[in-house]
């Protein structure tokens, strides 16, 4: 399984617009977001991905993902998320973890901190600690920060019923 990994951030007039750019920002705005518990399947593939990327599939098309994102509207406050994940390197199985936070250090050391315990309460040894990383601060205007790790898409319905 091959999960991409991109982040953005965003600002606007709202929280949530501020939400809405940052999901554009980081590729996946025209889908429905599903959120999955964090736990990566054997034989994952993470790449982190620096460019807004898209995933596969058409508009409103269900989105699996593990997702970290922080708002804020407070002037001079800064909004950070993270994703971490740890992985088995012979299996590729692993753990994510998403954290949210006002400062970098924060969020990093949350993420550091889940991932050893995760870990130790599965009584289990996997590879180094990754993470990718993002924020922004508020200025005037509300912002959100994400990181979005994608598992896959899946239409509504299927498109061979559509042929029928």
């Amino acid at each position: 399984m091959n999960i991409n990994m991109s982040a953005g951030t965003g600002v606007g007039p709202t929280q949530l617009a501020a939400f809405d750019h940052a999901l554009v920002n980081a590729g996946v705005a025209n889908f429905n977001i599903l959120y999955l518990s964090s736990v990566l399947p054997p034989g994952s593939n993470v790449t982190v991905i620096d460019e807004p990327h898209a995933p596969e599939g058409d508009w409103g098309d269900k989105l699996y993902v593990v997702m970290a994102q922080m708002r804020t509207s407070q002037r001079n406050q800064e909004a950070w998320a993270g994703i971490g994940w740890i992985q088995d390197e012979e299996t590729k199985k692993g753990l994510l973890v998403e954290h949210e936070g006002h400062t970098e250090g924060e969020v990093r050391a949350d993420i550091q901190n889940s991932l050893q315990a995760l870990a130790q309460n599965r009584g289990m040894k996997f590879g180094p600690i990754n993470m990718h990383v993002v924020g922004k601060k508020c200025v005037s205007l509300p912002v959100c920060a994400l990181v979005v790790a994608v598992f896959e898409t899946e239409p509504w319905h299927t498109r061979q019923a559509e042929n029928n």
